[in-house]
């Protein structure tokens, strides 16, 4: 009995370290490279110990077969990657906000080495998503994106088939929201870019020996940067509330 109740227990548990580990390794601020790996697996073995009295009777019994046992580990790990993968990719509004920015702005090969998209990003697109990331600990996101995650456990429950249908619709919208709200948040540099580049040309036609691009260039990175100075707030009040609103989507 005692062997039994030991076997159980192990096999929910790890069912939701698996579950937990792979959505803290996408998880906005808790799967950059720069948090240590060794920190990750401590906190998704400790958020697995607390939440475990909780959850173990949601579990079914361990299946005898070896095939069925993966079968439920692997659908604990891609729901784990779904929900990590769409808050990741929310977060990705931010950097299509800076890049389209950056183009809008001349500023689009000022490069650096973005530490949360873990490549080469443009100077506004690094700043937003450093924001960002602070915002979402400063406002006590990561509490609710943690509080979700545990109500994941709701919505697909272990050992039960997973909606692969829903899970590609729904990422695929997800991706289509993100590139929307880039869009949208760069929307004032898109306009201000569009009316300083006519009202350029226009002033290169009527003046041709003026050597508009030497002249234009200094004035447009100066005008998008005040420009970027006004909108700072609204932006970061725009990818906030979706953030929430997105997150609270698996909450009931």
């Amino acid at each position: 009995m005692l062997e039994e109740l030991l076997r159980l227990n192990l096999f929910a548990f790890f069912l939701i370290f698996a579950r937990i580990g792979t959505a803290i390794m996408f998880l906005p601020g808790f799967s950059a490279t720069y948090v240590s790996a060794r920190f990750r697996l401590a906190l998704a073995l400790a958020i697995s110990f607390v939440i475990f009295p909780v959850l173990a009777a949601r579990f079914p019994v361990p299946p005898n077969a070896l095939l069925d046992m993966a079968l439920m580990f692997v659908g604990e790990i891609i729901v784990g990657s779904f929900f990590g993968l769409i808050l990741r990719v929310l977060m990705s509004s931010l950097q299509t906000a800076g890049t389209i920015a950056s183009l809008a702005s001349s500023m689009a090969n000022a490069l650096i080495q973005d530490p949360i998209a873990e490549q080469q990003s443009s100077t506004i697109s690094g700043f937003l998503l450093t924001i960002g990331v602070v915002l979402i600990f400063v406002t006590d996101m990561h509490h609710l994106m943690l509080r979700a995650l545990l109500e994941t456990y709701a919505m697909f429950e272990p050992g039960q088939p997973l909606p692969f249908g829903d899970f590609a619709d729904t990422m695929g919208r997800q991706v289509a929201d993100s590139f929307a709200l880039g869009l949208q948040m760069a929307a004032p540099f898109v306009v201000i870019g569009l009316t300083y580049y006519i009202g350029l040309g226009l002033l290169g036609r009527l003046m041709p020996q003026l050597p508009v691009f030497f002249f234009g260039l200094p004035l447009q990175i100066t005008l998008q940067l005040f420009v970027f100075t006004m909108t700072l707030s609204g932006i970061m009040l725009a990818f906030v509330q979706t953030f929430e609103a997105k997150v609270y989507r698996f909450i009931p």
